[in-house]
């Protein structure tokens, strides 16, 4: 049952895009990429909101999840979230184990 949490950071004058890019210049989202049990981690830009980024990060099952929280690179981005001064709201989701429906898979293009 894998586990995703959108992480939408807001911050002021592109603090929040600069944020995002010493996370990839720090090597610290390649570490995370590599964590066994990451499934993904990218961030994204809302159009409608140039001063936010959103994190999708995506794991195997919560044991994936705190073991992440318990290692180095947490104080790592903890400090880059104060030094960029971001602010945090989140949205969980539990993977349906089943998939699309059939149904839903109607309005899909692929």
């Amino acid at each position: 049952m894998a586990v995703t949490v959108n992480i939408y950071y807001t911050g002021k004058n592109g603090s929040a895009v600069d944020f995002v890019r010493e996370m990839g210049e720090s090597g610290v989202l390649e570490r995370i990429r590599r964590e066994d049990g990451n499934i993904r981690y990218e961030y994204f830009r809302p159009f409608d909101d140039p001063e936010t980024v959103l994190l999708i990060d995506s794991w195997r099952d919560q044991e994936a999840i705190d073991a992440h929280h318990a290692t180095p690179m947490m104080d790592e981005i903890i400090r880059l979230r104060e030094k960029y001064d971001l602010h945090m709201r989140a949205e969980r989701y539990v993977s349906d184990e089943g998939g699309v429906p059939e149904g839903d898979r109607a309005f899909l293009r692929e």
